[in-house]
């Protein structure tokens, strides 16, 4: 993506997440794109920043956390008046199932490079809603639209899931996952899986807005209705899920014995899906879902509260019924098809895209012109590579920038370019400080050993490496490399 506005929104995740802030800030600044940030701070604070910053008209909003950060982004550009900004992710949680779909590393300055590197295209969401609860005298409907969740989450890009999921990410204690990550889930999960409850589900869907019949009737253990395919990065329980189809896959993973559920499990370990005896499979545009109140409810890993969709005098009634398990409430989901843009990597393979779907990529806006050398740059080869003096390289190894290479990607919009992110030593302190240094068919490189090399060949360099750069720095940490010597 050239030259974008960029407002970065960080979950702090105990600090590890801010201490790579600057790593990922000195990419962005390489890249041409200027980049706000800001540090959710409370409960809802992320949502809140993501729609202010699509309102300011940012081009992109980005998460830098895991799933419940980019759930919020999501939500909060969704919410946005006026605006529809690009969301992307720098993935830094516990789990990062979206980043997986998309071929995201999970190290935050690789992931900026591939960020930097992609394209905006529409996907769809899916979108939920208390359509009625039912109090044991009483049934109160509400009116589509008429009410918004508490904070506003009501999309979800990845799944939700009703039952066992949702109850143990409702076990799971923050603090804890932030401080041994998956460990914390699966210790809740060790306390939730003994005594599993399944519970009488009635299922309705149409194609066409409008309740059918019942299409399916039963106790599950488990629901889930997919927009994509992983699920917690342990099975693909809808598998031909697809993100552009207009459709929601959905999976009731069926009651049973003890010995079923332990089948369900390992089935979903190994297999990478559910056993297809204990599960069935629909998909479609809308789906109305009935089932006990007591069922917990998670949207893309975050649990959501029934009494947040109600008003007050249904949160009123709600809330004083002497025995939840008889209240029951009727949930609508329905696939937003592509209503939203996010940022995918060029590099991705497209499983996620339906054969034949067209690319819908996000304008771009207006770069620098490049040289007219640049594109015969690369056509020239290493026959017309800048040469370095022996003594230029032996002035650039003495006084010159040392830098250890952490990842290489290209540099949008600069043909032939690319950036170098790495760690230098401060010249005062001897600190560490991240830094990305920009490479193009003006910078002179040459081995130590005094072999020229072409710009182009810096695209190889591995991680670990050493180069020696002249060049000024910035602020942001941007080298934009004169010269470069590749010492290892």
């Amino acid at each position: 993506m050239k030259r974008k506005t960029a407002y970065l929104i960080i979950s702090p995740r105990s600090g590890e997440n801010v201490a790579k802030l600057s790593d990922v800030l000195a990419v962005f600044s390489a890249a041409g794109w200027k980049t706000d940030i800001a540090l959710k701070e409370f409960g809802g604070h992320t949502m809140q920043l993501a729609q202010e910053a699509a309102e300011a008209g940012y081009d992109l909003v980005i998460g830098f956390g895991g799933d419940g950060t980019l759930n919020q982004v999501v939500n909060g550009v969704m919410a946005a008046k006026r605006g529809r900004s690009t969301v992307g992710l720098i993935p830094g949680g516990t789990a990062n199932v979206w980043a997986h779909e998309i071929g995201m590393p999970e190290d935050p300055v690789q992931a900026a490079l591939l960020l930097v590197n992609s394209e905006g295209r529409k996907l769809d969401l899916g979108h939920v809603e208390v359509e009625s609860l039912s109090l044991p005298r009483t049934t109160r409907v509400r009116q589509r639209k008429a009410q918004t969740v508490s904070g506003g989450r009501q999309h979800f890009l990845l799944m939700a899931g009703l039952g066992l999921d949702a109850a143990i990410m409702r076990r799971v204690s923050t603090s804890l996952k932030e401080r041994i990550g998956e460990a914390a889930v699966a210790l809740a999960a060790a306390k939730e899986l003994p005594s599993p409850h399944a519970f009488p589900i009635e299922i309705r869907s149409s194609g066409a807005g409008k309740k059918s019949g019942v299409r399916w009737q039963g106790k599950a253990l488990q629901v889930i209705l997919g927009n994509t395919r992983r699920y917690g990065n342990i099975a693909e329980v809808t598998p031909e899920a697809d993100v552009d189809d207009g459709l929601l896959d959905v999976c009731v993973i069926t009651a049973g014995d003890p010995l079923t559920t332990f089948e369900q499990v390992v089935s979903a370990l190994l297999h990478r899906q559910p056993a297809t005896g204990s599960s069935e499979y629909f998909r479609g545009a809308h789906f109305w879902i009935r089932l006990p109140a007591s069922v917990d409810l998670q949207l893309d890993g975050t649990v959501v509260k029934v009494k947040d969709w109600l008003d007050e005098p249904d949160r009123t009634a709600f809330t004083q019924a002497s025995n939840r398990k008889t209240v029951t409430v009727t949930y609508r989901f329905d696939a937003m098809p592509r209503a939203l843009r996010v940022a995918i990597p060029c590099t991705y393979a497209g499983a996620l895209f339906g054969e034949g779907s067209a690319k819908e990529t996000a304008p771009a806006t207006e770069a620098e012109p490049a040289d007219q050398d640049a594109g015969h740059d690369v056509a020239r080869g290493s026959g017309d590579a800048k040469r370095l003096s022996t003594k230029q390289i032996e002035a650039l190894l003495e006084h010159g920038r040392k830098v250890t290479v952490v990842a290489v990607g290209p540099n949008p919009g600069n043909n032939g370019a690319c950036i170098v992110a790495g760690a230098t030593a401060g010249r005062k302190t001897g600190e560490s400080k991240p830094v990305a240094v920009c490479i193009d068919h003006k910078t002179g490189l040459a081995r130590s050993t005094g072999e020229p090399l072409p710009a182009t060949s810096a695209a190889g360099l591995a991680a670990g490496g050493v180069i020696v750069v002249e060049g000024k720095q910035s602020k942001r940490g941007v080298i934009r490399a004169k010269r470069v010597v590749v010492v290892t």
